[in-house]
């Protein structure tokens, strides 16, 4: 079993069945799981995206400035962020919000030794506001989180979907699931799993990725113990 784990989630997981914003039923859900995770004495960071708020870099396509783009997603982050600490503290969870931007009166600054020590603790820390830089993704900020707390894995949870596919499968029923990948395949293959700078990241730092599906309860927990799940990806 995995000591210390880096949970990233999309925006879309928060939302369920909604068309955009944050569906209560389905944060819950997620808080459950973590829980259960948390529950066997594994360390767990958590980076959370913002799309089902807003997406920077589809509002820049339409004639947005890119940057205030940006910053706005990141503000989206810190609200699924506090929705989330919300509800893992109604399950008995504790847990603490840190963001890449200042925002003072909702969540404490971002500053590694802390995160650290609050791991340590045995809180459940929720990362937020991206990297605070534009042009970099949740993605981006997932890896270097990851990399400054010494996760042993980053667990990529998707939204109804099982892990990488060699196309989409919401397109494509064909699709076939990859069972292990290596980041230079993913790379080479443009795979849609994150972003290249993002991929390049962990490459680089040798971190280990784990992509599997959020929506079938005790997947976390599997994937925090280790068993075959998803996709595995390694340098």
């Amino acid at each position: 079993m995995y000591k210390r784990v880096l949970l990233k989630m999309s925006g879309e997981a928060i939302k369920g069945e909604t068309p955009f914003g944050i569906d209560a039923d389905t944060v819950k859900s997620i808080a459950k799981q973590v829980k259960e995770a948390h529950d066997l004495g594994v360390e767990i960071g958590i980076v959370v995206g913002g799309g089902n708020i807003w997406r920077g870099k589809t509002a820049s396509e339409i004639g947005m400035d890119r940057a205030q783009a940006d910053y706005m997603g990141m503000l989206a982050t810190v609200m699924n962020g506090l929705a989330l600490q919300d509800a893992l503290e109604q399950a008995g969870v504790p847990t603490r919000v840190l963001t890449a931007l200042e925002i003072n009166q909702v969540a404490e600054p971002y500053i590694r030794r802390r995160a650290i020590r609050h791991l340590e603790k045995g809180r459940v820390c929720i990362f937020v506001g991206g990297i605070g830089s534009p042009y970099f993704s949740t993605d981006t900020a997932c890896v270097l989180r990851a990399a400054e707390i010494n996760a042993d894995v980053i667990l990529m949870a998707k939204n109804k979907t099982e892990g990488v596919y060699d196309s989409d499968p919401r397109k494509n029923p064909d699709a076939k699931l990859y069972s292990e990948l290596t980041f230079n395949e993913i790379l080479a293959k443009d795979l849609a799993v994150m972003d290249s700078t993002a991929a390049s990241l962990c490459k680089d730092n040798s971190l280990e990725l784990i992509v599997f599906n959020m929506n079938k309860e005790g997947n976390i927990v599997k994937a925090v113990k280790g068993e075959k799940i998803g996709t595995h990806v390694k340098r």
